[in-house]
């Protein structure tokens, strides 16, 4: 059952007590207050995560009170009701930050239905601050944090008022896609779709297609009439991921669809007048690719109106500490386990660790450790075994098995045995560790040399496997080992 506190907010007895059972009947808490300046008094001492608003009330008015709630928490939102004869004042309402609006009468499916969305949409809001995003003004730089809500909040409520395109920056594993969910669904659009297309993923000669559609003919294999994302995604938000590796040809073609907001689909010559919100991202050095004239610098600036820059996560390690407790919870739910933090050893390799992948990369070592773990605490020996560079050897290495046939990247860098007998006395203090382990430096190598080779052949697994002379079953064995997803390279 949902522990969201609603707070309901309305003059008319038996309207609040019908809120009122609606609310429980969905699982929510809730709260009543009579009027505005009550609805004040009971923010003071509990805030809620949901406030339904009344506009018309003594005292103080809906649209005074909404003021007043936003200045005190942006973070909790608002949803207002109003009588079908003052629909013009919702209207003001949604433009000062409240969610969205219900006429009168309220009906019980209606009312559930649209607060669970906004309580899923704050959620999401939530999980982007685990990204701490960067803003760029033209004011200056706007940092969010993970432990400062009201900033993550502040960002999305001004990117929500706009309609203006966002250019979301980052690597790998930092949250683009997440960043982009939480803008579209504290929209004005969010009751309309948001479509996502990667623009590394599809064939070129498909591309224009996948974004306009086609008439039927168009070309061979066309056999039907077929609308495109922008056509799909009308009056809602098309989300670009990894715009960088856009081609050339379809470069100018977006760009031109930017500028007119009109689109032709393949094969036909008539134009579509379009109304979709663009979100686009990317892991790419955008600045470099238009030196090299890879990129189009008119496409740039029409993409980067507002950027967002996530940084990645080895240069916000204490951000490590305040992610764990999020995913512990998370896998607690989802393994039905009682998980309740992490070892000091645990702790301090994770800390070394440099994080290529990023968050994506630490939640899957959170989740590798809850299948290994069998206490209440994580400890060092249920990390991914590439993680433990930092892990003291205590005793002599045993001698290494031969590696298997298809072991590739198993293979001793010379072909001769280790020498296990070698004594650690006279060794410095903290050389006796992962800093001399052949092993964590084999698993570091892999681990780099898989992902470069993704890269090259943009994270196709049979063309990895061929060129890098990796045995296929080897590779889907280490992608697994060292929770790489194959998808982010594409």
């Amino acid at each position: 059952m949902s522990q969201n506190k609603v707070l309901v907010v309305e003059d008319d007895v038996e309207l609040r007590r019908t809120l009122q059972e609606s609310m429980l009947s969905a699982g929510f808490q809730v709260r009543e207050a009579i009027d505005g300046i009550n609805a004040l008094e009971k923010l003071a001492e509990e805030k809620p995560d949901l406030v339904l608003l009344d506009v018309n009330m003594p005292r103080m008015s809906g649209l005074e009170c909404l003021k007043k709630i936003k200045d005190l928490d942006p973070a909790i939102i608002v949803i207002v009701m109003t009588a079908y004869s003052t629909i013009e004042d919702a209207v003001t309402a949604i433009k000062e930050g409240a969610y969205n609006y219900l006429p009168k009468p309220i009906k019980h499916q209606a009312i559930v239905e649209m607060v669970t969305r906004a309580l899923e949409a704050k959620r999401l809001i939530q999980n982007m601050a685990f990204s701490a995003p960067i803003v760029r003004l033209d004011t200056g730089n706007f940092v969010g944090n993970s432990t400062e809500m009201r900033k993550i909040f502040g960002i999305i409520h001004k990117l929500a008022k706009v309609d203006t395109s966002v250019l979301v920056r980052g690597e790998s594993g930092t949250g683009k896609e997440l960043v982009a969910r939480a803008i579209h669904y504290n929209s004005g659009r969010k009751d309309r779709k948001l479509v996502a297309i990667n623009c590394s993923s599809i064939a070129e000669t498909l591309f224009e297609s996948e974004l306009f559609g086609h008439e039927k003919g168009a070309f061979t294999g066309a056999d039907q009439r077929q609308i495109g994302k922008f056509q799909y995604a009308e009056g809602g938000t098309l989300f670009l991921d990894e715009i960088g590796d856009l081609s050339a040809a379809m470069q100018v073609k977006l760009l031109r669809v930017l500028q007119e907001r009109k689109f032709t689909p393949v094969g036909s010559n008539r134009e579509i007048d379009m109304d979709v919100r663009i979100i686009a991202a990317t892991n790419r050095n955008l600045e470099e690719l238009i030196q090299k004239g890879i990129f189009r610098e008119d496409l740039f600036y029409r993409l980067n109106v507002i950027p967002i820059f996530l940084p990645p996560l080895r240069e916000r390690k204490d951000d490590i500490s305040r992610l764990i407790p999020h995913f512990i919870s998370k896998f607690n739910l989802l393994h039905k386990k009682t998980i309740r933090s992490v070892g000091a050893d645990a702790m301090d390799v994770m800390m070394r660790h440099h994080w290529p992948g990023n968050i994506r990369e630490l939640e899957n070592v959170i989740e590798h450790a809850f299948v290994i773990e069998s206490g209440d605490t994580i400890q060092k020996g249920s990390l991914p075994g590439y993680l433990l560079s930092t892990a003291a050897s205590s005793a002599p290495a045993a001698k290494m098995a031969a590696p298997a046939e298809d072991e590739i990247l198993d293979e001793d860098f010379d072909g001769e045995d280790l020498d296990t007998d070698i004594p650690l006395e006279g060794i410095p203090q903290g050389e006796s560790d992962g800093l001399l382990d052949y092993r964590v430096h084999k698993e570091q190598f892999e681990r780099e040399f898989i992902i470069k080779a993704l890269k090259t052949f943009k994270g196709r697994i049979n063309q990895t496997a061929m060129h890098a002379k990796i045995p296929k079953k080897t590779l889907l064995r280490k992608l697994q080992k060292y929770a790489i997803r194959a998808d982010d390279y594409r």
